[in-house]
C-alpha cells in the first residue's frame, strides 16, 4: 500500500499526479481537494425537482421531535425527508438504467443493421450463441440463414425497449422461485423505457409521495437494466463481436509506447472501437505512421470500452476511471477517442497542456474543445480510419515533456459465463457442478462480485484491492467487472500465480487444478449481467438451494460514484444478493428509507444493502453473510464421507 498521504496506491498514478502539478495542469484529484461535498445533498436530503427549491431538509438533531419540529423538516410542498430521499435514490436508478439500457439499444440497432447487410465491416462471429438465443426466444431456425435468424432476434431485442405490457424476455432466465418473488411483489419490468420514464413521472413535484411505492418502481427499472438492457447488450455484443475467452494482456500506463502512435479508446460502447482495432492494423495506416517517424500504432483503453476490446482482442488497458486525465499527462497520447459515459469534461483542457487530440464520436456526447468525428455505423471503418489518421498526423507534434511510467502488469481476462462453464466441465460436460461441489465441500467458501468505479473521495484503487485480497484469503472466489477489475489487475491479482500467493488453501487448490486466477475478469460494467447468469446457472446445477438468495454469495462496489452503480446494486439486491457499498451512501438523510434498504427490503427480496467505508470490514460483512448462507444450506460443517454398500443402498430404496 502507498503512503496514506498519497492519492493512490498505484505508483504510475502517483508519478503522474506529481507531473501534472509540475506542469500546472489541474486534474480531478485537485478538484476533489478544492470542492467539498454538500453535507445535505450527499445524504439525499436536498430536493431540486421544481422551481420552489432547492429545499434542503436537515438531519434531525438526535432527540425526539415534536410535530412542529417535524413539520419544519419538510420541503415547501410538504415533502418529507423520506420522500425526498427515495425520489433522489430512484432517480439515480433511472439515470443508471437509462445509461446501460441505451447502450443495449445501440447494440441492438447495430445488430439489426448488420443482419440486414446495412453495416459493412461487421459480421456475426458467434453462430452457436446466435442459435441458442433464437431457441430461447422461440425464433424459427430450420434451414434459414444466420442473417435471417439475426433479423428476428434484432427486432425482438429492440421491441423490449418500447414494450408497454407483459414481461421482459430475459426474466425467464432467472430461477423460477426468483420469478415468483418478483411477480408476488409486482416488480417484473414491462418494458425498459417505460420503467425509466415512469420514475421520472413519479418523482415530479406532487406525484408519488410514498417512499415504499417509489422504491418499488425503482426496483422495476433496475431489473429492466440488469435482466433487460444490460443483458441484451452483453448477449448481442457476444454474437456480433465474439464471446470472450481467456487471453493474456497487460494493464497500467506503462503500456503506452514512446516510439509509436498512441491512441486511447475511452468510454463504454464498443461499436466503433471494434473498427478502430481493425483500422489500426490496416497496412495503409501502418505505412502512414512510419512515414511520420513512428514505429507503429499502439492502442490502449480506459474504462469499459477498454474492457470490451481487451476481452476480444487483447488490447492492453491504460487504466481505469481516475487515470483518464493522467494518460494525457504522460505527453505521449496522440489521440483519445471517447464515446459515452464516465468521460471528464476537463479532458480538452488537460489536453491543451500537451498535444493530445480529444475526439468525440457520439451525437449524444459532445464536448467544447474536442474534435467531433461522428460514428456512422453504416460505414464504421471509414470513421475509424479518419480517427486513426488524425492521431498519426498528430504524432510529430509531441513535445519533449514526456513521461511514461514503467508500471505495467500482466492479467488474464475474458471469463464469460460460457468460458467458465467450459473450464469447469469441459466441452461435452460443461457445467457449474464442479464449482457447486467445491462450495459444498468447503474448498471454496463462497463467491463475491466486486465491481464499480473509482471515486476521488477515497484513495484510488485501495478499497478494491484491500477488499479482494481479504476475500480470496478467506477462500472466496471473486468475480469482477469494470474499473474494479482494472484496479486488482494492476495489483497482480488477475493471473493464476496470484492464487498461491494471496488465496486461502482451498481456493488456491481449486484455482491450480482448473488453471484460473482467484479473481475472474468478466468484462465491462454492462457485463454484470454475466454474473446474474452465472448465479442462476449455479442454482440450476443444484445442491445450493433453489434461488439466488440461497447461494453463499455477496456483492460490493467499494469505490462507486456512478448512478449506474446504484442501478446495478438495486438489481442485485432485488435478485437476492447481499450488496455492500463504500465511500458514501445517498439515503442517510432519511433513517426510515435507509433502514428499509438495509433491513426491510430483505423480507421482500431475500437480498439487502449495506454501507461500510472500511474495505476490510466490508469484506468481513460479506464473509459473515456467506457463512450464514452456508449454515442455512447445512454445508457449514465438514461431513464424513460414507461409502454405501449394497445393503445400505437397499435401505435407501425402501425409504
Amino acid at each position: 500500500m502507498a503512503d496514506k498521504k498519497a492519492k493512490s496506491i498505484d505508483q504510475a498514478t502517483i508519478e503522474l499526479i506529481e507531473k501534472a502539478a509540475k506542469d500546472n495542469c489541474n486534474i480531478a484529484f485537485d478538484r476533489a481537494d478544492e470542492m467539498k461535498p454538500c453535507p445535505i445533498g450527499s445524504v439525499g436530503s436536498c430536493c431540486k425537482n421544481c422551481g420552489m427549491g432547492p429545499c434542503r431538509v436537515p438531519l434531525p438533531r438526535g432527540k425526539e421531535e415534536t410535530p412542529e419540529e417535524q413539520m419544519k423538516r419538510r420541503g415547501i410542498c410538504g415533502a418529507t425527508a423520506e420522500t425526498i430521499s427515495a425520489r433522489n435514490f430512484v432517480r439515480m436508478i433511472a439515470g443508471g438504467s437509462a445509461a446501460h439500457s441505451d447502450h443495449g439499444r445501440g447494440v441492438a440497432e447495430l445488430f439489426l443493421a448488420v443482419a440486414k447487410g446495412e453495416a459493412s465491416g461487421y459480421e456475426i462471429k458467434d453462430e452457436q450463441k446466435l442459435l441458442q438465443l433464437a431457441l430461447e426466444w422461440g425464433i424459427e431456425i430450420g434451414d434459414r440463414s444466420n442473417n435471417e435468424i439475426a433479423i428476428d432476434i434484432g427486432e425482438k431485442a429492440l421491441a423490449e425497449f418500447g414494450k408497454q405490457e407483459g414481461e421482459l424476455l430475459f426474466i425467464s432466465r432467472a430461477p423460477l422461485k426468483r420469478q415468483e418473488i418478483w411477480r408476488r411483489e409486482g416488480v417484473v419490468p414491462r418494458g425498459i423505457d417505460r420503467e425509466v420514464v415512469e420514475i421520472m413521472h413519479r418523482t415530479h413535484m406532487g406525484v408519488d409521495q410514498d417512499y415504499d411505492n417509489l422504491l418499488k418502481q425503482g426496483t422495476r427499472a433496475a431489473l429492466a437494466d440488469g435482466w433487460g438492457g444490460s443483458m441484451i447488450a452483453t448477449e448481442l455484443q457476444d454474437i456480433l463481436f465474439g464471446t470472450p475467452s481467456p487471453l493474456l494482456s497487460q494493464v497500467n500506463l506503462g503500456v503506452l509506447k514512446k516510439d509509436e502512435v498512441n491512441i486511447i479508446i475511452h468510454g463504454h460502447e464498443p461499436l466503433l472501437s471494434e473498427m478502430i482495432v481493425a483500422a489500426a492494423q490496416d497496412p495503409q495506416m501502418l505505412e502512414m505512421a512510419k512515414s511520420k517517424g513512428a514505429k507503429g500504432i499502439n492502442l490502449a483503453g480506459i474504462c469499459c470500452t477498454a474492457n470490451e476490446i481487451l476481452m476480444r482482442h487483447g488490447v492492453p488497458l491504460a487504466g481505469n476511471f481516475l487515470q483518464q486525465e493522467l494518460a494525457l499527462v504522460t505527453g505521449a497520447v496522440d489521440a483519445m477517442v471517447v464515446d459515452v459515459q464516465c468521460i471528464f469534461e476537463s479532458l480538452p483542457e488537460v489536453a491543451q497542456c500537451y498535444h493530445t487530440k480529444i475526439v468525440t464520436t457520439s451525437y449524444k456526447a459532445k464536448m467544447k474543445g474536442a474534435t467531433h468525428i461522428e460514428f456512422e455505423e453504416h460505414d464504421a471503418l471509414t470513421s475509424a480510419k479518419e480517427i486513426v489518421k488524425l492521431a498519426i498526423e498528430n504524432f510529430p507534434n509531441r513535445g519533449s515533456n514526456i513521461h511514461i511510467p514503467e508500471e505495467k502488469t500482466d492479467l488474464i481476462a475474458g471469463f464469460s459465463h460460457e468460458t467458465i462453464n467450459y473450464l469447469l466441465g469441459g466441452l461435452f460436460r460443461a457445467s457449474y457442478r464442479p464449482l457447486n461441489e467445491n462450495i459444498i465441500n468447503g474448498r471454496i467458501r463462497g463467491v463475491a462480485g466486486v465491481v464499480g468505479c473509482n471515486n476521488p473521495r477515497a484513495m484510488h484503487d485501495e478499497a478494491h484491492v484491500a477488499m479482494v485480497k481479504e476475500l480470496i484469503k478467506n477462500d472466496v472466489l471473486v468475480l469482477q467487472t469494470g474499473c474494479s477489475a482494472m484496479a486488482t489487475a494492476k495489483a497482480g491479482l488477475l493471473v493464476p500465480e496470484a492464487a498461491a500467493q494471496y488465496a486461502g488453501a482451498g481456493l488456491a487448490e481449486v484455482c491450480e487444478t482448473v488453471g484460473i486466477p482467484p479473481v475472474l475478469h468478466m468484462g465491462a460494467c454492462v457485463d454484470n449481467s454475466r454474473i446474474l447468469i452465472a448465479a442462476t446457472a449455479a442454482v440450476k446445477d443444484g445442491g445450493l438451494g433453489d434461488d439466488i438468495s440461497d447461494l453463499p454469495v455477496a456483492g460490493a462496489a467499494p469505490e462507486w460514484m456512478s448512478e449506474k452503480a446504484i442501478a446495478i446494486g438495486q438489481y442485485f439486491v432485488t435478485s437476492g444478493v447481499f450488496t455492500v457499498f463504500g465511500v458514501t451512501w445517498p439515503t442517510t438523510g432519511s433513517k426510515e428509507v435507509t433502514d428499509f434498504l438495509f433491513e426491510g427490503i430483505e423480507e421482500k427480496y431475500g437480498g439487502k444493502w449495506a454501507f461500510e467505508q472500511d474495505p476490510i470490514k466490508a469484506a468481513r460483512l460479506m464473509i459473515e453473510h456467506i457463512d450464514k448462507k452456508r449454515a442455512a444450506l447445512g454445508i457449514d460443517k465438514a461431513r464424513e464421507r460414507v461409502l454405501y454398500d449394497m445393503a445400505m443402498r437397499r435401505e435407501l430404496d425402501e425409504v
